[in-house]
């Protein structure tokens, strides 16, 4: 499957509240799950990959307690492919 075909993320979950976007992904060609966060008000935009240890669901819900410094330094265009942006 081409990497930057639509089926490359699946999305398992999202919310969004006071212009702030946060999707749940999986990327089944490795088995990684990502959330993707984007601020309509800022512009800001980052991905997370969800790690070892870590509970997928709680970097979903508290995506900002998990970016720490990483926050736009792992944006990758794989959001684009969810969003349709």
């Amino acid at each position: 499957m081409p990497e930057n075909s639509a089926a490359a993320l699946r999305e398992l979950d999202h919310r969004a509240s006071d212009g702030i976007d946060v999707r749940l992904l999986w990327r089944p060609s490795d088995d990684r799950v990502l959330v993707a966060v984007s601020d309509a008000k800022t512009g800001e935009a980052f991905t997370l990959t969800v790690g070892p240890g870590q509970r997928a669901l709680d970097v979903f819900h508290h995506p900002f307690a998990y970016a720490g410094d990483r926050r736009g330094n792992e944006s990758t265009g794989e959001l684009a492919q969810v969003t349709g942006s």
